[in-house]
């Protein structure tokens, strides 16, 4: 921990869901953690707003044409520094005073920053996850090769987590990764082909930005923590099973080789696995609704439908690839989902579009991180593409 002895973070993605909720929990811990460091993508007025109350060091604002505004509304902060740009992300994260670093931004967008943060030797509290999805095998490497800790906030991930401390190097029978199977668990293909973004915003049991809201619909996003769990825990993706848990209460667990299963019970709350990335190994207080099991009658687990929701299958048919797949598969839905929100695409066509990118984008077996770029750019071309194909 740096000098300070509050522990200094910097959130990429204050602005979000996760941000959001990050800096109530600093604020419920005003004696240990402090903001090092806010940044955005485009909510100028929020990130103003969230710098008046907690005084960073810096604010970064990822879209350069917001910068103006951004510097306007900070003028009665004059000690705050205000950058804007890509690059200012990837330099900002280095800052010498930063303990952890929490990956809050949506999307590709996120792996530059993560990899500047591991470089400097910074721990991360890992939400954003396109980083592992698109470069796992690059990050695992650069995080051993750095000492840099790898914290997941993700509830699925950080159950995992929880579940393993205190078993040390016991084995991993098996991963059971639960998905509260989103708004569609329960209709027929037919339905899915008529569903309306408003339909599928609606998610059961969590409060997300809407980009995860629609991956959660399409089990898109239970693709992307499998192929994530594959790479934080160690394990073949052939050991990740997906449950579909609808009360979000089991969180996820882990089976061990005596046949053992430890779970991480609670609330849907996202607070307390931020909190817990912010204070491993110790468990701090924190306000909120707390788990009743007399009031939770009954846990229902599911085997999820892969006909039906053919992201997920694809999720794994790309980790079984590797390479620049999961990388393809991403690029892909990124381009979809924001499609889907905008209106012009279906939901049943999400899926289409990603499995025609798959077999079109060029394939590379072990790529740099330059082909991870070229990548990106390349399969969104196509998605792109595609999507105003007739």
């Amino acid at each position: 921990m740096s000098n300070h002895q509050k522990k200094q973070i910097a959130i990429l993605g204050s602005t979000g869901s996760i941000g959001t909720q990050a800096l109530q929990v600093i604020e419920e811990h005003q004696d240990l953690y402090e903001v090092y460091c806010l940044t955005a993508n485009n909510r100028v007025q929020l990130l103003a707003q969230q710098a008046h109350q907690f005084h960073p060091a810096a604010v970064v604002i990822a879209n350069e044409q917001r910068y103006d505004e951004l510097k306007a509304l900070m003028e009665d902060l004059p000690n705050v520094k205000v950058y804007a740009g890509a690059r200012a992300l990837d330099e900002i994260v280095e800052a010498e005073p930063i303990d952890m670093v929490l990956t809050a931004m949506v999307g590709f967008a996120g792996l530059s920053p993560t990899i500047h943060a591991i470089k400097a030797h910074k721990a991360i509290a890992l939400a954003n996850k396109e980083t592992l999805v698109v470069a796992g095998e690059l990050i695992c490497r650069l995080a051993i090769e750095n000492r840099a800790a790898i914290l997941p906030v993700d509830s699925e991930h950080s159950a995992i987590f929880q579940s393993l401390v205190g078993e040390d190097q016991n084995p991993i029978d098996k991963i059971l990764l639960t998905a509260s199977g989103g708004p569609f668990r329960l209709k027929s293909i037919d339905e899915l082909a008529s569903v309306t973004k408003a339909d599928a915003l609606r998610h059961p049991t969590w409060d997300m930005g809407a980009k995860i809201t629609i991956d959660s619909a399409s089990m898109m996003n239970k693709g992307f923590e499998v192929i994530e769990a594959k790479w934080l825990f160690g394990v073949d993706a052939k050991q990740i099973q997906v449950l579909v848990h609808p009360q979000s209460i089991v969180h996820s667990a882990v089976q061990f080789q005596d046949g053992s299963v430890k779970a991480q019970l609670g609330v849907p709350d996202m607070r307390l696995p931020i909190q817990y990335a912010f204070s491993y190994p110790q468990r701090l207080p924190l306000s909120g609704e707390r788990l009743d099991l007399f009031r939770a009658q009954h846990l229902d687990f599911f085997e999820p439908d892969l006909k039906k929701f053919r992201c997920l299958q694809m999720a794994y048919e790309a980790i079984a690839r590797g390479g620049n797949m999961p990388c393809i598969v991403n690029a892909a839905n990124e381009i979809v989902n924001r499609a889907f929100l905008e209106d012009r695409c279906g939901f049943l066509q999400m899926a289409d579009i990603i499995a025609e990118t798959m077999q079109r984008a060029t394939f590379i077996s072990a790529p740099t991180y330059d082909d991870y770029v070229l990548t990106d750019t390349e399969a969104r071309h196509i998605a792109a593409a595609l999507l105003n194909t007739p």
